[in-house]
């Protein structure tokens, strides 16, 4: 009984605080499949956004099309294109010690993309996306310094994954409440 009252409060409270799940990512109908690209060869950006849009129930096109598949270099034709332009990292001291040496950082990154449909138009034209963490780095403690960096950069890579998809999905969104874009849902996958 116990257990069945917290379940109805806690219910009752993300209810109240406007919480609800995300809707699954809107795509145009006029998309039948997704290639992703990067100015950044063997970016794991990309392999997170492919990942995602395949969760999503999007058919992905792989990034070089062989040439010797008629049925690949047609699909290829025909997909749109998420360009993911430019990806930049940075470290920014944010604070030192007394003597001078650095103790926090800042770990930025930045992604600049472009959505395209097969044609070529721009269904969400050319936008950036920048996402910061701070660290601690004690001068004493390399060896833990860079594993929290690398996991603070698979975190904020994830984390741009799912802000372009986002992106897209409001600019889909927003066309199709003004009614000047015909869309399609998958309703069983969920926007990561």
């Amino acid at each position: 009984m116990t257990r069945l009252l917290l379940s109805i409060a806690l219910a009752a409270g993300l209810a109240g605080c406007g919480f609800h799940p995300r809707n699954a990512l809107m795509l145009p109908a006029d998309v039948p499949a997704v290639q992703v690209t990067s100015n950044v060869p063997y970016s794991e950006l990309t392999k997170l956004l492919e990942r995602n849009l395949r969760a999503t129930g999007a058919q992905i096109i792989a990034a070089s099309a062989r040439n010797d598949d008629p049925t690949e270099l047609e699909l290829a034709a025909d997909a749109a294109r998420l360009q993911v332009l430019s990806e930049r990292w940075g470290d920014l001291p944010i604070a030192i010690d007394g003597q001078g040496r650095t103790q926090e950082y800042r770990l930025r990154y930045a992604t600049i993309f472009v959505f395209k449909r097969a044609d070529g138009s721009e269904l969400v034209p050319q936008q950036v996306i920048e996402l910061s963490r701070d660290y601690v780095a004690p001068p004493t403690d390399a060896t833990g310094t860079s594993t929290e960096r690398e996991i603070l950069a698979a975190e904020l890579r994830r984390e741009m994954a799912a802000s372009i998809l986002r992106r897209i999905d409001g600019v889909v969104r927003s066309q199709a409440a003004r009614g000047t874009l015909d869309v399609r849902q998958d309703n069983n996958a969920p926007v990561r």
